[in-house]
């Protein structure tokens, strides 16, 4: 099957799958670090396939590095055009550095960010503000803005922003391309009213947790909580959400439904989740992590199939039988005190923006 692809600008789109680059990061395994020969292989599978954009971090510690090495292969087998391969990184000051934030500092990280990746170009910085309350978001927004200008990044985006907070970069004239955003089964808080802000302001969202960190799969069917040792950073804090949204028995009962539904199409229960959320509207796409070759094919059955109406009618009347997590998209992992800020690591770069 081929990706199919959105439209972010009239010019520029991407895979509605994203390859996405945080479980490469330096620690974020619990178990070992990762083949990385094999996930060099993955790359290449993925791009052969469609699967043409990129999705890390600034603060996801040697993604952007391996990235660039990918891209330096390609140029050196000649098998190379920038624009047949989307790059998003995103921008994420320390918490601990925000108020020194200004535009040289910007400048200097997305000029990292270039080098590492080894383009002329970035797709996409999807920018993060970790505390709101610290003042200079909308202006280093700004920045970014002018660093569009410059040519040196195609789309200003956001990450983790909730829709009040969006709507003042909005109001102050940035133009945001997409929001990526926490959405899955089990965290469907853009539902309370990013969704429908995003909707009125046409701008679409781009997915991550789609699978809660693996846990949308065949192999946890049956499993107590008890039998689960988290192998990733990532499922410590998706583990937290389906306490605080279906609980247990209701993801088991979940994993049975979408087992039945996958049947009928051939599938997986992680291509039954993903492609709910790619069906949800202003979903543009969803980001599934790269951690090995052996998923790849997984990623090329999300294109093969739809859902009937009838069978994302029987998802959403189960999942609405149970409640959200609290607050609005990422609230509760700002909130000091909370378990899910707690898991959260607010300065990556202490070093290098100090």
């Amino acid at each position: 099957m081929t990706a199919e692809r959105y439209h972010l600008t009239d010019s520029y789109s991407i895979s509605r799958v994203l390859n996405g680059c945080w479980q490469l990061s330096l620690g974020h395994s619990l178990n070992g670090p990762l083949d990385m020969d094999d996930v060099m292989k993955a790359f290449y599978l993925l791009k052969d396939r469609g699967f043409t954009t990129f999705d890390c971090a600034d603060i996801y510690t040697g993604a952007e590095e391996f990235i660039g090495e990918f891209i330096s292969r390609l140029k050196k087998n000649g098998d190379y055009r920038e624009e047949d391969i989307q790059i998003h990184t995103k921008y994420v000051p320390d918490l601990e550095y925000l108020s020194k934030v200004d535009f040289a500092f910007t400048e200097s990280i997305i000029d990292r960010s270039l080098l590492r990746l080894n383009r002329d170009v970035l797709d996409a910085v999807q920018f993060h503000w970790w505390d709101y309350d610290v003042p200079g978001m909308t202006e280093t927004a700004m920045h970014l803005k002018k660093l569009q200008e410059k040519g040196k990044i195609r789309c200003v985006s956001l990450t983790n922003f909730d829709a009040a907070h969006m709507d003042l970069l909005v109001q102050a004239g940035i133009p945001i391309a997409s929001v990526q955003a926490q959405y899955s089964l089990f965290d469907r808080r853009p539902e309370k009213t990013l969704q429908a802000y995003c909707r009125e302001h046409q701008i679409p969202m781009i997915c991550y947790g789609t699978l809660a960190g693996g846990f949308l799969a065949e192999r946890y069917i049956g499993k107590t909580r008890e039998e689960i040792v988290p192998e990733t950073r990532s499922q410590v804090k998706y583990l937290q959400i389906i306490e605080d949204s279906l609980g247990w028995d209701g993801y088991q009962k979940l994993l049975g439904m979408l087992k039945e539904i996958a049947g009928n199409h051939g599938v997986g229960i992680s291509q039954i989740a993903t492609r709910f959320i790619l069906d949800q509207d202003m979903a543009a796409a969803a980001v599934i992590g790269v951690r090995n070759s052996r998923h790849v094919e997984d990623n090329d059955r999300i294109f093969s199939f739809e859902l009937s109406e009838d069978e994302k009618k029987t998802i959403r009347s189960f999942i609405d039988r149970y409640p959200m997590p609290e607050g609005e998209p990422f609230e509760l992992e700002r909130t000091p005190g909370s378990r899910y800020r707690n898991i959260m690591h607010m300065n990556i770069n202490e070093e290098e923006q100090s």
